[in-house]
């Protein structure tokens, strides 16, 4: 049998004063519980705890990193599209770390997700934090972002987000196009100490858009609103078996109230709603003619409706919910829990209509997972 943490020699536990080894044995154990063929465990476990011993911390396989990717998508208690948890892609590139090549990759991210609209879920997983390693970080909340200008009335061109990151890119050497428009996709800029920071343009061609119509409302189609159609995040940490992976972009496929209800939607951001309840010439002259629920309604079929007639894999509220607790059943079924964050599993739109609404979750917080990823130095986006 392995020896545990308090069996180890005085100064090989002082070696490593600051790496949880009871989490990487949980999580090994979890690996081979959750597939038996892999053996039994003792082999493992041991050469966890003698690479530990050595060098402060050890390295995943490539099926542990596979495994724990996936499974910490299965414990995002944010995330309302866990049932196709199977389904990630995992790129391991654990070997990339400079920061030309991380962006570079993240462009490949795009395009390996995209899949010609058949949105596929994947995760690309970069250089681990190290003892003694610097790891690179991505400064882009998302892989694509669309820029912000303020103007000088105050006002904002652009998705108002993403101001401090596109005062940010400027700084750093950004050209934005001739005539600013306001989907203007941002420079990928990444870091890691020990190498010159990147900022690298994101090719037009790797980006999908979808422009935005109406089923009913043609005049919509002229407003020149589009959304590309790959959420991948980039600005978590990815963390499995006591190893953090600052630098770990992933994507499934779009729900359209995210960007029906929330992206376009919120006042601080694109803020479409009194435009398009005055172009359907709601009554606004007061809160209880419901104007913006009527004028929420249709830019949200206008979502669903564009990325159907384009081809582009999304999803509508009311099914992903049905999903989502087929999830949960499935979850219980398998003896394990199900963390959910109900203020972000209930949808913005219609939340009391879905199944999701009228229950309880667990609320725990489970390991491997996703958490938020560390400010770099001297950047101002949050992240």
């Amino acid at each position: 049998m392995p020896r545990s943490l308090t069996s180890l020699p005085p100064a090989q536990v002082e070696n490593t004063p600051e790496f949880d080894i009871a989490e990487a044995e949980d999580f090994v154990r979890q690996h081979h519980a959750e597939h038996p063929d892999l053996g039994p465990v003792e082999a493992r476990l041991a050469e966890v705890h003698a690479e530990i011993a050595a060098t402060g911390t050890y390295r995943h396989t490539t099926a542990e990193l596979t495994f724990g990717a996936r499974v910490a998508w299965r414990n995002s208690s944010r995330c309302i599209g866990r049932l196709y948890w199977r389904s990630l892609k995992v790129r391991d590139l654990r070997e990339v770390s400079a920061p030309a090549d991380v962006a570079a990759e993240c462009v490949e991210h795009l395009r390996v997700a995209t899949n010609n609209g058949k949105i596929r879920p994947v995760i690309t997983v970069f250089a681990p934090a190290e003892p003694g390693m610097a790891a690179p970080s991505i400064l882009n909340e998302q892989i694509v972002r669309y820029a912000a200008y303020r103007g000088t009335d105050g006002g904002v061109l652009g998705d108002a987000r993403n101001l401090a990151l596109t005062e940010l890119a400027l700084k750093r050497g950004w050209t934005p196009p001739a005539t600013r428009g306001p989907f203007d996709v941002l420079p990928l800029m990444v870091t890691c100490e020990g190498h010159e920071p990147a900022l690298v343009e994101i090719p037009a061609d790797a980006v999908l858009e979808v422009p935005l119509s109406h089923p009913e409302l043609p005049w919509l189609a002229a407003l020149g609103v589009k959304w590309h159609a790959v959420p991948a995040i980039s600005n978590m940490r990815l963390r499995i078996g006591g190893i953090d992976y600052p630098s770990a972009p992933f994507n499934g496929w779009y729900m359209g109230t995210e960007i029906g209800a929330r992206n376009l939607a919120d006042h601080d951001r694109y803020d479409l709603l009194p435009y398009i309840a005055k172009r359907m010439g709601l009554d606004m002259s007061s809160e209880a003619t419901l104007w913006r629920d009527r004028a929420l309604i249709e830019l949200n079929r206008a979502v669903l409706h564009s990325f159907g007639e384009a081809g582009v894999t999304i999803t509508d509220h009311h099914t992903e919910s049905k999903r989502f607790l087929t999830h949960l059943e499935k979850e219980e079924a398998a003896g394990r829990s199900c963390p959910a964050d109900w203020s972000w599993i209930v949808p913005p739109v219609s939340g009391g209509l879905t199944p999701v609404y009228h229950r309880y979750y667990d609320t725990g917080e489970l390991l491997p997972n996703f958490f938020p990823a560390a400010k770099p130095s001297g950047c101002p986006v949050a992240h």
